[in-house]
Protein backbone atom coordinates (compact mmCIF):
# COMPACT_ATOMS: atom_id res chain seq x y z
CA UNK A 1 0.00 0.00 0.00
CA UNK A 2 1.07 3.62 -0.85
CA UNK A 3 3.86 5.02 1.94
CA UNK A 4 4.45 1.26 3.54
CA UNK A 5 8.34 0.98 3.85
CA UNK A 6 9.99 -2.27 4.19
CA UNK A 7 9.75 -2.50 8.23
CA UNK A 8 6.04 -2.10 7.21
CA UNK A 9 5.88 -4.73 4.95
CA UNK A 10 7.86 -6.97 7.46
CA UNK A 11 5.15 -6.35 10.40
CA UNK A 12 2.27 -6.68 7.81
CA UNK A 13 3.66 -10.48 6.73
CA UNK A 14 4.14 -11.63 9.97
CA UNK A 15 0.75 -9.86 11.16
CA UNK A 16 -1.02 -11.78 8.18
CA UNK A 17 0.73 -14.85 8.28
CA UNK A 18 2.04 -14.77 5.02
CA UNK A 19 4.18 -18.22 3.78
CA UNK A 20 4.78 -16.91 0.24
CA UNK A 21 5.25 -13.51 -1.60
CA UNK A 22 4.98 -13.74 -5.57
CA UNK A 23 7.14 -11.09 -7.24
CA UNK A 24 5.22 -9.78 -10.01
CA UNK A 25 6.86 -7.59 -13.22
CA UNK A 26 5.67 -7.32 -16.61
CA UNK A 27 7.73 -7.90 -19.97
CA UNK A 28 7.66 -5.24 -23.37
CA UNK A 29 4.24 -6.38 -24.52
CA UNK A 30 2.28 -6.28 -21.12
CA UNK A 31 2.14 -9.68 -19.94
CA UNK A 32 2.63 -10.28 -16.06
CA UNK A 33 4.96 -12.56 -14.91
CA UNK A 34 5.82 -13.78 -11.46
CA UNK A 35 7.85 -16.02 -9.45
CA UNK A 36 7.10 -16.92 -5.75
CA UNK A 37 9.67 -16.60 -2.55
CA UNK A 38 9.34 -17.50 1.01
CA UNK A 39 8.84 -15.38 3.93
CA UNK A 40 11.98 -15.93 4.75
CA UNK A 41 13.38 -14.67 1.42
CA UNK A 42 11.20 -11.33 2.06
CA UNK A 43 13.70 -9.17 4.34
CA UNK A 44 16.83 -10.05 1.61
CA UNK A 45 14.33 -8.93 -1.51
CA UNK A 46 13.60 -6.33 0.04
CA UNK A 47 17.00 -5.23 0.34
CA UNK A 48 19.04 -6.85 -2.20
CA UNK A 49 16.18 -8.00 -4.77
CA UNK A 50 15.87 -11.65 -6.16
CA UNK A 51 17.97 -12.58 -9.68
CA UNK A 52 16.53 -14.82 -12.42
CA UNK A 53 16.95 -15.17 -15.82
CA UNK A 54 15.59 -12.58 -18.06
CA UNK A 55 16.54 -14.38 -21.15
CA UNK A 56 13.20 -16.31 -21.42
CA UNK A 57 11.63 -12.91 -20.93
CA UNK A 58 9.94 -11.20 -23.88
CA UNK A 59 12.68 -8.42 -24.49
CA UNK A 60 14.58 -9.06 -21.48
CA UNK A 61 17.94 -9.75 -21.89
CA UNK A 62 20.34 -11.84 -24.57
CA UNK A 63 20.91 -15.18 -23.20
CA UNK A 64 24.68 -14.27 -22.47
CA UNK A 65 23.53 -11.43 -20.33
CA UNK A 66 20.56 -13.13 -18.74
CA UNK A 67 20.83 -12.21 -15.13
CA UNK A 68 18.64 -9.86 -13.80
CA UNK A 69 17.42 -8.68 -10.44
CA UNK A 70 13.71 -8.22 -9.56
CA UNK A 71 13.53 -5.40 -6.87
CA UNK A 72 10.25 -5.39 -4.72
CA UNK A 73 8.08 -2.48 -4.38
CA UNK A 74 7.39 -1.92 -0.69
CA UNK A 75 4.15 0.11 -1.77
CA UNK A 76 2.64 -2.65 -3.84
CA UNK A 77 2.53 -5.36 -0.84
CA UNK A 78 -0.33 -7.21 -0.51
CA UNK A 79 -2.02 -9.93 0.72
CA UNK A 80 -3.75 -12.15 -2.68
CA UNK A 81 -7.55 -13.12 -1.11
CA UNK A 82 -7.62 -16.23 -3.58
CA UNK A 83 -4.52 -17.89 -1.44
CA UNK A 84 -5.94 -18.06 1.86
CA UNK A 85 -5.78 -21.79 2.14
CA UNK A 86 -4.20 -25.10 3.70
CA UNK A 87 -0.64 -23.77 2.56
CA UNK A 88 -0.97 -20.48 4.14
CA UNK A 89 -1.73 -16.98 3.11
CA UNK A 90 0.07 -15.39 -0.22
CA UNK A 91 1.25 -11.72 -1.00
CA UNK A 92 2.41 -10.00 -3.36
CA UNK A 93 4.62 -6.93 -4.79
CA UNK A 94 5.24 -5.57 -7.88
CA UNK A 95 9.29 -5.08 -8.86
CA UNK A 96 11.11 -3.04 -10.95
CA UNK A 97 13.90 -4.65 -12.55
CA UNK A 98 17.46 -4.03 -12.57
CA UNK A 99 20.75 -5.09 -13.48
CA UNK A 100 22.84 -7.21 -11.24
CA UNK A 101 24.58 -3.56 -10.55
CA UNK A 102 21.37 -2.33 -9.25
CA UNK A 103 21.17 -0.29 -12.54
CA UNK A 104 17.72 0.37 -13.62
CA UNK A 105 17.23 -2.38 -16.84
CA UNK A 106 16.70 -0.91 -19.79
CA UNK A 107 13.87 -3.49 -20.84
CA UNK A 108 11.80 -3.08 -17.76
CA UNK A 109 8.71 -0.72 -18.73
CA UNK A 110 7.80 0.33 -15.24
CA UNK A 111 11.19 1.98 -15.74
CA UNK A 112 10.15 3.35 -18.80
CA UNK A 113 7.94 4.96 -17.09
CA UNK A 114 9.50 6.07 -13.73
CA UNK A 115 11.84 8.09 -16.89
CA UNK A 116 8.63 9.77 -18.27
CA UNK A 117 7.38 10.86 -14.86
CA UNK A 118 10.98 12.04 -13.98
CA UNK A 119 10.68 14.58 -16.82
CA UNK A 120 7.39 15.84 -16.36
CA UNK A 121 8.29 16.16 -12.55
CA UNK A 122 11.17 18.28 -13.51
CA UNK A 123 8.75 20.96 -15.17
CA UNK A 124 6.24 20.39 -11.98
CA UNK A 125 3.82 18.36 -12.90
CA UNK A 126 2.60 14.95 -11.42
CA UNK A 127 0.36 12.85 -14.29
CA UNK A 128 -2.41 11.63 -13.36
CA UNK A 129 -4.76 8.71 -15.64
CA UNK A 130 -8.19 7.10 -15.29
CA UNK A 131 -8.34 4.26 -17.91
CA UNK A 132 -11.63 2.90 -18.35
CA UNK A 133 -11.28 -0.92 -19.07
CA UNK A 134 -13.55 -3.14 -21.28
CA UNK A 135 -13.59 -6.55 -22.01
CA UNK A 136 -15.97 -9.53 -22.59
CA UNK A 137 -17.02 -12.36 -20.93
CA UNK A 138 -17.47 -15.26 -22.99
CA UNK A 139 -18.08 -19.10 -22.07
CA UNK A 140 -14.70 -20.75 -22.76
CA UNK A 141 -11.52 -19.60 -24.61
CA UNK A 142 -12.01 -21.72 -27.37
CA UNK A 143 -14.85 -19.35 -29.16
CA UNK A 144 -16.10 -16.02 -28.42
CA UNK A 145 -19.71 -17.61 -27.04
CA UNK A 146 -21.79 -14.58 -25.36
CA UNK A 147 -22.84 -14.89 -21.90
CA UNK A 148 -26.00 -12.73 -22.86
CA UNK A 149 -27.25 -10.64 -25.52
CA UNK A 150 -28.01 -6.88 -23.60
CA UNK A 151 -26.39 -4.20 -24.59
CA UNK A 152 -25.37 -0.70 -22.85
CA UNK A 153 -26.51 -0.12 -19.40
CA UNK A 154 -28.48 -2.96 -19.36
CA UNK A 155 -29.65 -5.00 -16.07
CA UNK A 156 -31.18 -8.69 -17.31
CA UNK A 157 -32.65 -11.01 -15.18
CA UNK A 158 -30.39 -13.68 -13.78
CA UNK A 159 -27.60 -11.58 -15.62
CA UNK A 160 -24.51 -13.74 -14.73
CA UNK A 161 -22.28 -10.72 -15.51
CA UNK A 162 -23.64 -8.38 -13.17
CA UNK A 163 -22.52 -11.13 -10.33
CA UNK A 164 -19.15 -11.81 -11.94
CA UNK A 165 -18.47 -7.70 -11.92
CA UNK A 166 -19.55 -7.24 -8.26
CA UNK A 167 -17.41 -9.98 -7.26
CA UNK A 168 -14.42 -8.32 -9.28
CA UNK A 169 -15.12 -4.88 -8.08
CA UNK A 170 -15.16 -6.75 -4.01
CA UNK A 171 -11.76 -8.38 -5.10
CA UNK A 172 -10.28 -4.88 -5.98
CA UNK A 173 -11.35 -3.01 -3.44
CA UNK A 174 -10.20 -5.93 -1.10
CA UNK A 175 -6.62 -5.34 -3.21
CA UNK A 176 -6.91 -1.98 -2.17
CA UNK A 177 -8.15 -0.86 -5.26
CA UNK A 178 -10.34 1.68 -5.54
CA UNK A 179 -13.80 1.45 -7.92
CA UNK A 180 -15.86 4.28 -9.12
CA UNK A 181 -18.56 2.07 -10.91
CA UNK A 182 -19.39 -0.85 -13.30
CA UNK A 183 -21.72 -1.19 -16.20
CA UNK A 184 -22.76 -3.51 -19.38
CA UNK A 185 -21.37 -2.22 -22.60
CA UNK A 186 -22.69 -1.70 -25.96
CA UNK A 187 -21.76 -5.50 -27.58
CA UNK A 188 -22.86 -8.31 -26.02
CA UNK A 189 -21.46 -9.83 -23.06
CA UNK A 190 -19.17 -6.92 -23.02
CA UNK A 191 -18.64 -4.97 -19.52
CA UNK A 192 -16.67 -2.30 -17.98
CA UNK A 193 -15.08 -1.47 -14.52
CA UNK A 194 -14.10 1.74 -14.16
CA UNK A 195 -10.44 2.91 -11.35
CA UNK A 196 -10.53 5.81 -9.26
CA UNK A 197 -7.54 8.14 -11.15
CA UNK A 198 -4.81 8.02 -9.50
CA UNK A 199 -0.66 8.55 -10.66
CA UNK A 200 0.10 6.76 -13.56
CA UNK A 201 2.63 4.33 -12.29
CA UNK A 202 0.09 3.76 -8.92
CA UNK A 203 -2.40 3.14 -11.85
CA UNK A 204 -0.33 0.96 -14.16
CA UNK A 205 -0.03 -1.35 -11.41
CA UNK A 206 -3.38 -1.44 -10.77
CA UNK A 207 -4.04 -1.82 -14.48
CA UNK A 208 -2.50 -5.22 -14.58
CA UNK A 209 -3.71 -6.45 -10.94
CA UNK A 210 -7.30 -5.43 -12.83
CA UNK A 211 -6.35 -7.25 -15.78
CA UNK A 212 -5.35 -10.65 -13.60
CA UNK A 213 -8.74 -10.04 -11.26
CA UNK A 214 -10.85 -10.04 -14.14
CA UNK A 215 -9.56 -12.65 -15.44
CA UNK A 216 -9.03 -14.96 -11.93
CA UNK A 217 -12.79 -14.06 -10.61
CA UNK A 218 -14.07 -15.49 -13.93
CA UNK A 219 -11.91 -18.26 -13.89
CA UNK A 220 -13.39 -19.47 -10.59
CA UNK A 221 -17.15 -19.37 -11.99
CA UNK A 222 -15.94 -21.49 -15.51
CA UNK A 223 -16.06 -18.46 -17.89
CA UNK A 224 -13.07 -16.97 -19.81
CA UNK A 225 -12.93 -13.30 -19.56
CA UNK A 226 -10.52 -11.50 -22.40
CA UNK A 227 -9.09 -7.84 -23.28
CA UNK A 228 -8.98 -9.12 -26.95
CA UNK A 229 -9.69 -5.62 -28.55
CA UNK A 230 -11.98 -7.13 -31.27
CA UNK A 231 -13.02 -10.88 -30.31
CA UNK A 232 -16.59 -10.62 -32.37
CA UNK A 233 -17.28 -9.34 -35.73
CA UNK A 234 -19.87 -6.78 -36.40
CA UNK A 235 -20.05 -5.42 -32.67
CA UNK A 236 -18.25 -2.42 -30.45
CA UNK A 237 -14.73 -3.95 -29.72
CA UNK A 238 -12.91 -3.04 -26.40
CA UNK A 239 -11.02 0.26 -25.36
CA UNK A 240 -9.01 1.54 -22.61
CA UNK A 241 -10.37 5.36 -22.87
CA UNK A 242 -7.06 7.07 -20.96
CA UNK A 243 -8.67 10.37 -18.71
CA UNK A 244 -5.54 12.28 -18.04
CA UNK A 245 -4.22 15.53 -16.42
CA UNK A 246 -1.14 16.97 -15.43
CA UNK A 247 -1.18 18.79 -11.36
CA UNK A 248 1.18 21.54 -10.24
CA UNK A 249 1.20 20.10 -6.17
CA UNK A 250 -2.97 20.53 -5.25
CA UNK A 251 -3.82 22.69 -8.78
CA UNK A 252 -5.29 21.18 -11.57
CA UNK A 253 -2.98 22.42 -14.25
CA UNK A 254 -5.20 21.76 -17.03
CA UNK A 255 -8.40 24.24 -15.35
CA UNK A 256 -8.70 27.37 -16.41
CA UNK A 257 -11.50 29.17 -14.96
CA UNK A 258 -11.92 32.13 -17.73
CA UNK A 259 -11.13 29.93 -21.25
CA UNK A 260 -14.54 29.03 -23.09
CA UNK A 261 -14.02 25.30 -22.37
CA UNK A 262 -12.46 25.70 -18.76
CA UNK A 263 -9.00 24.75 -20.35
CA UNK A 264 -5.79 26.06 -19.38
CA UNK A 265 -2.91 27.18 -21.99
CA UNK A 266 -1.21 24.12 -20.51
CA UNK A 267 -4.00 21.69 -21.21
CA UNK A 268 -4.58 22.91 -24.60
CA UNK A 269 -0.40 22.48 -26.32
CA UNK A 270 -0.86 18.72 -24.20
CA UNK A 271 -3.94 18.35 -25.88
CA UNK A 272 -2.42 19.38 -29.40
CA UNK A 273 0.49 16.92 -28.26
CA UNK A 274 -1.76 14.19 -28.13
CA UNK A 275 -3.29 15.11 -31.93
CA UNK A 276 0.26 15.57 -33.54
CA UNK A 277 1.97 12.67 -32.50
CA UNK A 278 -1.20 10.43 -32.64
CA UNK A 279 -0.17 8.44 -35.29
CA UNK A 280 3.60 7.46 -34.36
CA UNK A 281 2.25 6.30 -30.58
CA UNK A 282 -0.91 4.29 -31.57
CA UNK A 283 1.68 1.04 -32.26
CA UNK A 284 2.08 1.26 -28.51
CA UNK A 285 -1.73 2.44 -27.40
CA UNK A 286 -3.08 -0.32 -29.93
CA UNK A 287 -0.04 -3.22 -30.08
CA UNK A 288 -1.85 -6.42 -31.55
CA UNK A 289 -2.95 -6.94 -35.53
CA UNK A 290 -6.40 -7.19 -34.12
CA UNK A 291 -6.35 -3.45 -32.43
CA UNK A 292 -6.77 -2.35 -35.46
CA UNK A 293 -10.13 -4.38 -36.51
CA UNK A 294 -11.59 -2.10 -33.75
CA UNK A 295 -10.15 0.97 -34.85
CA UNK A 296 -12.97 1.09 -38.02
CA UNK A 297 -15.60 3.32 -38.22
CA UNK A 298 -19.24 2.50 -36.74
CA UNK A 299 -18.22 1.18 -33.57
CA UNK A 300 -17.72 3.69 -31.59
CA UNK A 301 -13.95 3.67 -31.94
CA UNK A 302 -11.90 7.03 -32.68
CA UNK A 303 -10.37 6.43 -36.22
CA UNK A 304 -9.79 10.25 -36.94
CA UNK A 305 -7.25 13.09 -35.22
CA UNK A 306 -9.70 16.12 -33.63
CA UNK A 307 -10.64 17.10 -30.31
CA UNK A 308 -14.32 17.70 -29.21
CA UNK A 309 -16.19 18.14 -26.13
CA UNK A 310 -19.62 16.04 -26.81
CA UNK A 311 -18.05 14.27 -29.84
CA UNK A 312 -17.23 10.81 -28.90
CA UNK A 313 -16.50 10.54 -32.51
CA UNK A 314 -13.02 12.29 -31.91
CA UNK A 315 -9.86 10.94 -30.87
CA UNK A 316 -9.56 13.33 -27.66
CA UNK A 317 -12.59 14.31 -25.62
CA UNK A 318 -12.97 16.91 -22.94
CA UNK A 319 -15.85 16.10 -20.37
CA UNK A 320 -17.57 19.04 -19.96
CA UNK A 321 -17.24 21.20 -16.75
CA UNK A 322 -18.78 20.89 -13.95
CA UNK A 323 -19.28 23.97 -11.49
CA UNK A 324 -17.10 23.52 -8.27
CA UNK A 325 -14.98 20.55 -10.30
CA UNK A 326 -11.69 22.24 -11.04
CA UNK A 327 -9.66 19.23 -10.38
CA UNK A 328 -11.66 16.74 -12.79
CA UNK A 329 -10.73 18.77 -16.04
CA UNK A 330 -8.77 16.42 -18.00
CA UNK A 331 -8.74 15.35 -21.48
CA UNK A 332 -9.73 11.89 -22.62
CA UNK A 333 -8.00 9.87 -24.98
CA UNK A 334 -10.21 6.80 -26.64
CA UNK A 335 -7.91 5.21 -28.93
CA UNK A 336 -5.76 2.97 -26.16
CA UNK A 337 -7.19 -0.33 -26.00
CA UNK A 338 -6.95 -2.53 -22.82
CA UNK A 339 -4.70 -5.18 -24.51
CA UNK A 340 -1.70 -2.37 -24.31
CA UNK A 341 0.86 -2.37 -22.16
CA UNK A 342 -0.47 0.10 -19.78
CA UNK A 343 3.60 1.03 -18.39
CA UNK A 344 4.00 1.88 -22.31
CA UNK A 345 0.83 3.97 -23.07
CA UNK A 346 1.09 5.97 -20.22
CA UNK A 347 4.54 6.66 -21.09
CA UNK A 348 4.21 7.67 -24.77
CA UNK A 349 0.67 9.41 -24.09
CA UNK A 350 3.20 11.76 -21.60
CA UNK A 351 5.53 11.76 -23.67
CA UNK A 352 3.14 13.51 -26.74
CA UNK A 353 1.79 15.92 -24.36
CA UNK A 354 4.77 17.03 -22.82
CA UNK A 355 5.97 17.77 -26.19
CA UNK A 356 3.05 19.46 -27.06
CA UNK A 357 3.61 21.74 -23.74
CA UNK A 358 7.59 22.30 -24.57
CA UNK A 359 6.43 23.31 -28.18
CA UNK A 360 3.36 25.42 -27.08
CA UNK A 361 1.32 23.30 -29.92
CA UNK A 362 -1.39 25.21 -31.31
CA UNK A 363 -4.59 23.48 -30.56
CA UNK A 364 -6.87 23.43 -33.72
CA UNK A 365 -10.90 23.91 -33.64
CA UNK A 366 -12.13 21.41 -32.10
CA UNK A 367 -14.65 18.86 -34.14
CA UNK A 368 -18.50 18.82 -32.77
CA UNK A 369 -20.05 17.22 -35.64
CA UNK A 370 -20.17 12.90 -36.03
CA UNK A 371 -16.93 12.82 -37.64
CA UNK A 372 -17.76 9.73 -39.26
CA UNK A 373 -20.87 11.48 -41.21
CA UNK A 374 -18.12 13.81 -43.08
CA UNK A 375 -16.89 13.26 -46.33
CA UNK A 376 -13.09 12.64 -46.79
CA UNK A 377 -12.92 15.99 -48.72
CA UNK A 378 -14.43 18.12 -45.39
CA UNK A 379 -12.40 16.29 -43.08
CA UNK A 380 -9.17 17.36 -45.40
CA UNK A 381 -10.20 20.76 -45.16
CA UNK A 382 -10.92 20.44 -41.62
CA UNK A 383 -7.17 19.30 -41.16
CA UNK A 384 -8.54 16.27 -39.72
CA UNK A 385 -6.23 13.44 -40.16
CA UNK A 386 -6.74 9.02 -39.54
CA UNK A 387 -5.10 6.74 -37.07
CA UNK A 388 -3.00 4.27 -38.93
CA UNK A 389 -5.52 1.41 -40.20
CA UNK A 390 -2.94 -1.39 -39.36
CA UNK A 391 -0.33 -2.67 -37.54
CA UNK A 392 1.95 -2.72 -40.33
CA UNK A 393 0.96 1.27 -40.74
CA UNK A 394 1.59 1.89 -37.34
CA UNK A 395 5.23 0.56 -37.19
CA UNK A 396 5.90 2.67 -40.27
CA UNK A 397 4.87 5.54 -38.22
CA UNK A 398 6.53 4.53 -35.41
CA UNK A 399 9.95 3.81 -36.78
CA UNK A 400 10.96 6.82 -37.53
CA UNK A 401 9.74 8.58 -34.69
CA UNK A 402 11.98 10.13 -32.25
CA UNK A 403 9.40 11.02 -29.91
CA UNK A 404 8.80 7.21 -29.40
CA UNK A 405 12.02 6.17 -29.10
CA UNK A 406 13.10 8.67 -26.22
CA UNK A 407 9.39 7.50 -24.28
CA UNK A 408 10.43 3.68 -24.60
CA UNK A 409 14.32 4.10 -24.52
CA UNK A 410 16.55 2.38 -26.98
CA UNK A 411 16.29 -0.85 -25.99
CA UNK A 412 12.31 -1.28 -25.35
CA UNK A 413 12.01 0.68 -28.93
CA UNK A 414 13.99 -1.96 -30.84
CA UNK A 415 12.74 -5.07 -28.76
CA UNK A 416 9.47 -3.65 -29.01
CA UNK A 417 9.12 -2.84 -32.74
CA UNK A 418 11.23 -5.82 -34.10
CA UNK A 419 8.30 -8.01 -32.14
CA UNK A 420 5.47 -6.13 -34.07
CA UNK A 421 7.35 -6.85 -36.97
CA UNK A 422 7.63 -10.72 -36.44
CA UNK A 423 3.34 -10.34 -35.35
CA UNK A 424 2.91 -8.35 -38.90
CA UNK A 425 4.87 -10.77 -40.61
CA UNK A 426 2.82 -14.14 -39.23
CA UNK A 427 -0.19 -12.33 -39.90
CA UNK A 428 0.34 -11.59 -43.45
CA UNK A 429 1.23 -14.78 -44.18
CA UNK A 430 -1.35 -16.62 -42.71
CA UNK A 431 -4.53 -18.09 -44.85
CA UNK A 432 -7.57 -17.06 -42.81
CA UNK A 433 -10.87 -19.07 -42.97
CA UNK A 434 -12.52 -15.95 -44.40
CA UNK A 435 -10.08 -16.16 -47.96
CA UNK A 436 -11.31 -19.52 -48.02
CA UNK A 437 -14.78 -19.47 -47.72
CA UNK A 438 -14.39 -16.19 -50.23
CA UNK A 439 -12.20 -17.68 -52.70
CA UNK A 440 -11.45 -21.36 -52.59
CA UNK A 441 -14.84 -22.57 -54.48
CA UNK A 442 -14.48 -19.53 -57.04
CA UNK A 443 -10.91 -19.00 -57.50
Amino acid sequence: MAGMTKSDVLAAAEREGVRFVRLWFTDILGFLKSFAISVDELETALDEGMGFDGSSVEGMARIEESDVIAKPDPSTFVVLPWHDDEHGKVARMFCDVCEPTGEPHAADPRWALRRMLARAAEKGYTFYVGPELEYFYFRSPERPEPLDSAGYFDLTPQDVASGLRRETMATLEGLGIPVEYSHHEAAPSQQEIDLRYSDALTMADRAMTYRFVVKEVALKRGIHATFMPKPIFGVNGSGMHVHQSLFKGERNAFFDAKDAYHLSATAKHYIAGLLRHAREITVVTSQWVNSYKRLVPGYEAPVYICWGQKNRSALVRVPRYKPGKERATRAEMRSPDPACNPYLAFSVMLAAGLAGIEGKYDLPLPAERDVYHLTAEERRDLGIGELPGSLFEALQCAERSDLVREALGDHIFESFLANKRLEWDRYRTHVSQFELDAYLGVL
